[in-house]
């Protein structure tokens, strides 16, 4: 059953689901997800990287005050 208003739309009559039926829109969809997905992971590393050097400054630190102190 097609969707008021929109060309590619369907819906479902099973599942009652909207589907689009334009496989350009789709594959530009999952384009579009993709690199928000690599985005995210990418600042997720980042975060990551920038914990561990904050520890291993930490530590380094806290060496350099025992060595101090010694």
């Amino acid at each position: 059953m097609k969707v008021e208003g929109h060309e590619s739309l369907i819906r479902d009559e099973n599942s009652n689901a909207i589907l689009n039926t334009n496989l350009s829109e789709y594959d530009q969809y999952l384009s579009i997800r993709s690199k928000r997905k690599k985005g995210t992971n990418r600042i997720d590393n980042m975060e990551n990287d920038l914990k561990s050097l904050k520890d291993d400054i930490n530590e380094i630190k806290t060496l350099l005050k025992e060595l101090s102190n010694g």
